[in-house]
């Protein structure tokens, strides 16, 4: 099995030493870029399994790194943020970001959320958690666990890893209602929700690219003063 690799683009050098050097203490092979052009080139260059991407950097910056990587790969990406700001966050989430932390951070937290990552993007693509199907089908939608794609009415969905577990998850229990923290907790592997944007973020924009009327979802409902549940009709055996 292959080592994995991870891009950290970020302008500051003691930023990008320091997790490259713990990131190599785990283990993990790591390239670093001090811009968004650098990171590019590279990611161009190599096979990664996720991707660090700060977002203040000079010449191309980190969200438009995510938005142009988004078009053609589903790899994680966590964005790093110097600004405590809501508008950073929910932009970078909106454009395909899969977590973000905002500077300064703790360093084992970030190591943290790096390999719950990391490990929920294999779980997915390749097929190791037995009890989970292997492809669920409803009406109209295809989620295929092992190869991590989406169908919807015959065309391929590409969706970023955290979307895809969404998603799974959703499809995997129909018509159970989860609160916002639940839905936390089981796909971002963490009891801290910091704000309410991190799931509604994720489930607006997974409306927009599976829903035939993301302005009046049938698949992915809000049930008001409780949360969302999934509503896909089965396909018959």
């Amino acid at each position: 099995m292959e080592p994995c690799r991870i891009l950290v683009a970020d302008d500051d050098r003691e930023i990008r030493e320091l997790l490259a050097m713990y990131l190599r203490k785990e283990r993990y092979e790591v390239d670093t870029a001090a811009n968004g052009d650098e990171a590019i080139r590279l990611f161009g260059q190599a096979r990664y399994n996720l991707v660090v991407l700060d977002i203040m950097m000079p010449g191309i910056d980190g969200i438009e790194v995510c938005r142009r990587l988004r078009e053609h790969t589903n790899v994680p990406i966590m964005m790093l943020t110097a600004k405590d700001q809501e508008i950073d966050k929910v932009l970078g989430l909106t454009i395909g970001a899969d977590d973000y932390m905002t500077k300064p951070f703790g360093i084992h937290e970030l190591l943290a959320r790096i390999k719950a990552q990391i490990r929920r993007f294999h779980v997915l693509g390749s097929g190791t958690a037995a009890k989970q199907e292997a492809e669920l089908r409803y009406k109209g939608l295809i989620i295929d666990r092992k190869h991590h794609n989406v169908i919807r009415d015959g065309h391929q969905v590409m969706l970023t890893a955290k979307e895809f577990e969404l998603l799974y998850y959703f499809a995997s229990h129909p018509m159970q209602v989860f609160t916002k923290i639940q839905l936390f907790r089981q796909v971002w592997d963490s009891d801290y929700l910091e704000d309410d944007n991190t799931v509604m973020v994720h489930i607006r924009k997974l409306r927009k690219k599976i829903e035939r009327d993301p302005s009046s979802p049938q698949l992915i409902q809000t049930v008001w003063g409780i949360g969302y549940r999934f509503a896909g009709e089965k396909e018959d055996a």
